[in-house]
């Protein structure tokens, strides 16, 4: 149990340091904070190889889509883009960030894909409002 609290912890403080960084003009702050939980989270790991391949798919995934968003001119950040036209650091430290709570705190929605969806056509709209 203390795993699991600690997962959804560590993503919490990654989450309102990657958003409250980026609004407040210190970008860098909360990739900071998701590299230290991604670390802690691959030490726990039962897989860690398994994990960090998650992690690296998850940021992949993250520059890909919200790069593409930007280039549709659908999204704009005021900060953390290293290379005009592509996602902020600070964006793909937030998909990191999530991937590291898929096998641990969001586990119990293996299983319950409708659960899950309906989580995520909430949770996603949402989270991008709140940045």
């Amino acid at each position: 149990m203390s795993r699991l609290i600690s997962n959804f912890v560590a993503f919490q403080l990654g989450w309102f340091g990657c958003v409250l960084g980026a609004a407040n003009g210190t970008p860098a702050i909360g990739p900071v904070i998701v590299l230290a939980a991604a670390g802690l989270h691959l030490r726990l790991a039962a897989r860690p190889v398994r994990e960090a391949a998650l992690l690296l798919a998850a940021a992949a995934i993250g520059l890909v889509f919200d790069s593409a968003l930007v280039r549709a001119g659908w999204l704009s950040y005021p900060n953390g883009i290293l290379w005009a036209g592509t996602a902020p650091y600070w964006i793909i430290a937030l998909w990191v960030a999530f991937a590291t709570t898929l096998n641990v705190s969001l586990r119990w929605l293996r299983g319950r894909p409708w659960i899950a969806a309906a989580f995520g056509a909430v949770g996603g709209p949402l989270s991008y409002l709140a940045g």
